[in-house]
């Protein structure tokens, strides 16, 4: 399987390029949600809904996850009236042509109690509103607790956190150890850094007018060169090998465990590709060892949204 996504741009071509470059019997990971948009509405489903109808035989090429329970600008976990409504949008929008595979909430809502959250999701899973359950943005002990009521009826598919050689603690790090225990999958997002670990955002001006990346912590002036030299040690490394910056960290994310399934974006196909090709690279233990004293010897600094992990309500 092979994950991509979209949300920082404000306007994108549909394309089937990356699909059609994927191996016999493989499957696309959408990432989707409904707040994906410049405008945090329901811009990218409707994106997919142009592609599904375009190109139907899709479908069954790609497995398609959607985060929603965002209700201004917080979680919200009651799915009343937000995800009930939105569950029937996508519905509507997406028709015969696609199964909503997985959903997640986006953020842990603490103001519902999890055992509601966790039946109300198995409730509207028997509805048919979607395949699977995933949660988002949660912490190791949450899952765990998530994971026990709905077990016997339905079992938490994915958990999606950020990790990347700029995102990754102690947070992450319970998190991967727990899914092993629970044999459960990490849809780890953002392995790119939003893109600044390619190595191709060395100011705010290689980001184009309107880009979301805009508005957070890391991606201000002063934290890109503050974190700079953690993008050039990489490069080294990549180098050595022979691969492309975005490759030897998608590859790394990757080599956590297999359970991991890296989530990178891209707004064109050619790069797309190039990330997909870093599914095929395995890392040697020196290698891996060397990345990881990288990380240790360049603390990111900055926020990794538009302020504490509390306030975006992350390891909830």
């Amino acid at each position: 399987m092979f994950a991509s996504k979209y949300f920082y741009a404000p306007s994108i071509l549909v394309s089937t390029h990356f699909i059609d470059g994927l191996q016999t019997r493989t499957k696309a990971f959408l990432n989707s949600g409904e707040f994906y948009a410049m405008d945090l509405s329901t811009g990218n489903l409707k994106l997919l809904s142009i592609f599904y109808a375009k190109y139907p035989e899709y479908a069954d090429k790609t497995f398609l996850s959607v985060k929603g329970s965002v209700r201004h600008g917080g979680p919200d976990g009651s799915y009343v009236p937000s995800s009930s409504q939105i569950f029937d949008l996508l519905l509507i929008m997406l028709g015969p042509h696609k199964k909503r595979d997985l959903f997640e909430p986006a953020r842990i809502d603490h103001k519902t109690p999890l055992e509601t959250i966790m039946n109300n999701l198995v409730i509207l899973l028997k509805e048919g509103k979607f395949l699977h359950i995933g949660l988002s943005n949660c912490n190791s002990n949450t899952l765990r607790k998530a994971n026990v009521e709905p077990r016997q009826i339905y079992p938490i598919t994915a958990a999606k956190i950020e990790v990347s050689p700029w995102s990754y603690d102690n947070n992450q790090k319970a998190v991967i150890s727990t899914v092993r225990e629970l044999n459960i999958t990490v849809v780890a997002y953002s392995p790119l850094g939003r893109g600044y670990l390619t190595g191709q955002i060395k100011s705010t001006s290689d980001l184009p007018e309107g880009d979301v990346r805009l508005r957070l912590t890391r991606v201000k002036e002063e934290y890109i060169k503050a974190n700079w030299a953690i993008v050039e040690d990489l490069k080294v490394i990549a180098e050595k090998k022979g691969i492309m910056p975005a490759q030897l960290s998608i590859a790394w994310v990757a080599s956590l465990g297999p359970h991991m399934l890296p989530l990178p974006g891209s707004l064109n196909s050619s790069c797309t590709l190039e990330n997909l090709k870093a599914g095929e690279i395995e890392l040697t233990p020196e290698e891996s060892k060397a990345i990881e004293e990288v990380i240790t010897a360049n603390p990111v600094v900055g926020d990794r949204y538009f302020g504490s992990d509390e306030q975006a309500h992350l390891w909830g």
